[in-house]
C-alpha cells in the first residue's frame, strides 16, 4: 500500500497540467481492448499527467505522438490487467479505498477533508481520484496474487546469490539506473530479434552521440519504467538482476552499456550514480525479559501486579532465569530464563526499544505494557555489530523474490496482451 502514498506536491503538479490541457469537444474510441475500449479523454488525460511529471523532474519532453503510443499500450495492459483480476475474484472495497485514501492525506499532514479540498482546488474531481487510486490498488493486489505470492526463494538460491554478489561488497554499494528495453516476443523469430539488436545498437549510437537517455526511454523503450524515462532509481549491488550486472560491470558514473540480451528482449543501461560502503553497523542490547499476556483470566491490573511481585523478588536476590522459567508467558524465550540473545531495536515492538534503551546494564526495568502484554526486562550487556551478513541473506531474499517478481509480472503482462483482442485505432 506504501507504493500508492504519492505525495502531495506531485499529485498536484500532476493535476494542475491536466488541468490545463485542452479539452477536446468531442470524445472517441482509440482502442478497444477485448469487450472494453479506451477513449480519447482517457489518453489524452494519462498523456498530459506523463508530461507534467516529466516537466517537474526537469525533462525534457518528447514529442507527443509517439509518447501517446507508449502511453497507450501502457492503458491496454493495464484494461487486461484489471480484467484478469475481476475474473479472479480480487475487488477494492470501499473500506479498503477510504484506508488508503486516509493514509495519503495523513502521509500529506492533512485530513481527509483537507486533502479532498487541496485535490479540487488544483483541479482534480475527487471521485476521478478515488476510481484512479481504487484501479491501482486492485492492480497492485492482482500483481501480488497472481504473482509474488505464488515466488519461493530456496536455499540454493540464496547460496548461489551470495556466491554472485558477496566479492561486491569491496565495489560499489548501490547503483542508480535508467534502462531501456526493446522488447522480443515470446518464441520470437531470428528476423525479430535481429531487428530488436539492430534497434537496440541504433539507440546505444545515439545516446553516445548525445541524445537524452530519458527521452529515449520515453518514447522507445518498452520497459515498465519507460514512462518514467526509464528510471530504475537506486538499486543496492547485490540486487542488481544479473543481465544489469553484466552490461554495467565496468562502466563508470554516467556510462551507457552495450545491448545485453536477457529477458524479453535487448537490455541497455545507464549508469546515473554510483554509492560506495557496504558495512552495516548496529547498536544491539543483550537482553532478557518475563512477559505476562492480559486476557479473559489474567486482567491488565493483576498481569502488573504479578511483574510488580516478581522483580522484587528479583530485586532481593532471586534468580531471573529461575522466575523467567516458571513465570513467563513467552514459551519461547521462557526456556532459556527469558534470554532474548543479543537483539536490535528491529527486532521488538517500539514500545519494548523504549523501556530497554533506558536502563544500565544489570538493570532491571519497572513493568511497562505492549501489544504482547506486561513485561520487565533486565539488560545483560550493549555491543555495536557488523550484522553486514545477516543483513546480506536477507537482501538475497528479498532481491530474489523481487528479481523474479519483475520477471513474472512483465511475462504475465505479455500473455495477457498476447491473448487479447486488441484494435488500435490512434491514426498511423
Amino acid at each position: 500500500m506504501n507504493r500508492l502514498l504519492i505525495p502531495l506536491l506531485a499529485i498536484l503538479l500532476l493535476a494542475t497540467h491536466a488541468a490545463l490541457a485542452e479539452e477536446r469537444p468531442l470524445d472517441e474510441i482509440v482502442a478497444v481492448v477485448n469487450d472494453d475500449t479506451i477513449m480519447r479523454s482517457e489518453l489524452d488525460r494519462r498523456t498530459d499527467q506523463i508530461l507534467a511529471g516529466l516537466r517537474a523532474k526537469g525533462q525534457r519532453p518528447p514529442p507527443r505522438e509517439p509518447l501517446e503510443r507508449q502511453v497507450l499500450e501502457r492503458l491496454i495492459v493495464e484494461k487486461l490487467q484489471e480484467e484478469a483480476a475481476h475474473r479472479a475474484g480480487i475487488e477494492v472495497s470501499n473500506e479498503m479505498l477510504a484506508q488508503a485514501i486516509s493514509n495519503i492525506a495523513k502521509r500529506n499532514g492533512l485530513s481527509v477533508g483537507a486533502f479532498r479540498d487541496a485535490l479540487e482546488q488544483a483541479g482534480v474531481n475527487f471521485d476521478d481520484y478515488r476510481k484512479n487510486l481504487r484501479r491501482q490498488i486492485l492492480l497492485q493486489r492482482f500483481k501480488q496474487r497472481a504473482v509474488v505470492n505464488k515466488i519461493k526463494v530456496s536455499e540454493r538460491e540464496i547460496q548461489a546469490w551470495l556466491a554472485r554478489h558477496k566479492a561486491d561488497l569491496a565495489g560499489p554499494s548501490a547503483y542508480h539506473l535508467r534502462h531501456i528495453l526493446i522488447a522480443t516476443p515470446e518464441g520470437a523469430s531470428a528476423d525479430q530479434i535481429a531487428a530488436a539488436r539492430k534497434k537496440a545498437q541504433d539507440l546505444v549510437e545515439r545516446l553516445r552521440n548525445g541524445a537524452d537517455f530519458g527521452e529515449l526511454a520515453v518514447t522507445e523503450s518498452d520497459g515498465r519504467q519507460a514512462l518514467n524515462g526509464g528510471d530504475l532509481g537506486w538499486i543496492e549491488s547485490g540486487a542488481l538482476p544479473d543481465v544489469a550486472a553484466d552490461a554495467i560491470a565496468d562502466l563508470p558514473k554516467g556510462g551507457i552499456s552495450e545491448p545485453v540480451r536477457g529477458a524479453g528482449g535487448f537490455h541497455i543501461f545507464q549508469v546515473e550514480d554510483i554509492k560506495g560502503d557496504n558495512q552495516h553497523m548496529i547498536e544491539q542490547t543483550h537482553a532478557r525479559h518475563i512477559l505476562i499476556r492480559v486476557d479473559e483470566r489474567t486482567s491488565s491490573k493483576e498481569a502488573r501486579r504479578r511483574l510488580e511481585q516478581l522483580r522484587d523478588r528479583i530485586e532481593n536476590g532471586e534468580d531471573f532465569t529461575t522466575l523467567a522459567r516458571a513465570h513467563s508467558d513467552d514459551k519461547g524465550s521462557a526456556l532459556n530464563g527469558g534470554d532474548l540473545k543479543w537483539i536490535s531495536d528491529e527486532d521488538v515492538v517500539p514500545a519494548f526499544a523504549e523501556a530497554m534503551n533506558k536502563l544500565a546494564v544489570g538493570e532491571v526495568s519497572q513493568p511497562f505494557r505492549t501489544d504482547f502484554g506486561w513485561h520487565i526486562v533486565q539488560v545483560l550487556g550493549r555491543r555495536k555489530h557488523d550484522d553486514s551478513d545477516e543483513r546480506l541473506r536477507q537482501r538475497a531474499r528479498e532481491q530474489i523474490r523481487k528479481r523474479k517478481a519483475d520477471q513474472q509480472a512483465e511475462l504475465l503482462s505479455r500473455r495477457l496482451r498476447d491473448e487479447a483482442y486488441v484494435d488500435i485505432r490512434l491514426p498511423q
